[in-house]
């Protein structure tokens, strides 16, 4: 009787465990901002598509002028990849636009809840980003 219950114990802790990273998960208003939008152009460095979400390297200029490289994060993988988007739809070197919300953080150049727009018209992670990461 108690092996069994014993048994129970490691099971239900176990599956308790693998339900844990499920809560990890952040909340966009944990990292960004929605009160500091921000619009800027610029080119993509990086694209890096991993989970759990993708992020995007772009450099652009800052309001002072300077050289950034700012982070765009983009949605899960797996959810654009459903929505057609591959990890080829951006390319080193392609000029784009970009909207979103500037991190909580002054220091940081992660910018979240982003719509990437390249020079053709096409919208990248528009809504797919917003939607993915709201999970």
């Amino acid at each position: 009787m108690k092996r069994n219950l014993l048994g129970v114990a490691v099971l239900g802790f176990g599956l308790l465990s693998a339900a844990v990273p499920v809560f990890a998960h952040h909340a966009v208003s944990a990292e960004f901002d929605r009160n500091k939008p921000i619009t800027f152009t610029g080119t993509v460095k990086q694209v890096e598509w991993m989970n759990p979400h993708i992020y995007t390297q772009i450099e652009a200029k800052d309001a002072s002028g300077k050289s950034v490289v700012y982070e765009v994060e983009g949605g899960a993988p797996n959810a654009l990849f459903r929505q057609g988007w591959r990890a080829t739809t951006l390319k080193a070197g392609e000029v784009v636009n970009v909207t979103g919300s500037r991190a909580k953080s002054e220091t940081s150049f992660r910018v979240g809840n982003a719509t990437i727009t390249k020079a053709d018209g096409t919208k990248v992670f528009g809504g797919a980003a917003a939607a993915a990461n709201q999970q």
